[in-house]
């Protein structure tokens, strides 16, 4: 119970901190209702986890008071609706400039995509191109596992999609990243055979080293 009670604490300390951007102990011991001691043990376990930052404010009188506001980190915990405002942006465009002007964007996203991380393929043999775009899609949220089939094949599975809403809608997305991978590993023989945006439980796909022509 004692746990419970010490994550609903931490808890309300996040949500205050979200609400009134920076406090200091004094002030967060008041609108809990606690002792300023329990306020700093949750506040040494949320530092710990990088979930607030402190930061040493001087004043004009006495002694310096440490202030604490919410990280990057912590802010990304509350709810976010990126996926759905790109999608009604996505609309928007379709509806002013065409199909045509869509595609481009994911063109441009996947071209962006291939520039920033092609040097991360240089010098390195088949198998380690396979594990470090394994890497990328790990970094970028995209839950991937790989291994080496028996007929010398690799098989790439994707369990989540940070893009899921937009490749719903838009098919652009799952082709466009079909295409990256062929020109990250420098080969034409990538065949996604399941898709999580058509129903499947995961991205799957299978590559073999065979050279473009």
């Amino acid at each position: 119970m004692a746990m419970a009670n010490n994550t609903s604490t931490r808890s309300e300390i996040i949500h205050m901190l979200k609400r009134y951007r920076k406090l200091t102990v004094t002030e967060m011991a008041s609108r809990l209702g606690i002792t300023e001691m329990a306020v700093r043990r949750h506040l040494n376990t949320l530092e710990r986890d990088r979930l607030v930052e402190t930061t040493l404010v001087r004043q004009a009188m006495g002694r310096p008071l440490n202030v604490y506001q919410l990280s990057e980190e912590a802010d990304e915990q509350f709810p976010r609706n990126y996926s759905g405002l790109t999608v009604e942006f996505m609309r928007d465009i379709q509806e002013i400039a065409g199909e045509k002007a869509v595609h481009e964007l994911f063109v441009r996203r996947e071209n962006r995509l291939n520039d920033k991380y092609k040097k991360r393929m240089e010098n390195k043999s088949f198998e380690q191109k396979v594990a470090e775009l394994a890497d990328i899609q790990n970094e970028a949220g995209y839950m991937v596992e790989w291994e080496k089939t028996e007929d010398g094949q690799y098989e790439l599975k994707e369990f989540n999609c940070p893009i899921a809403k937009v490749a719903n809608e838009y098919q652009h997305a799952c082709s466009c990243e079909l295409s990256l991978f062929q020109r990250m590993l420098g080969t034409d023989h990538v065949e996604r055979t399941e898709c999580l945006a058509k129903g499947g439980s995961y991205c799957k796909y299978l590559i073999s080293e065979e050279k473009n022509a």
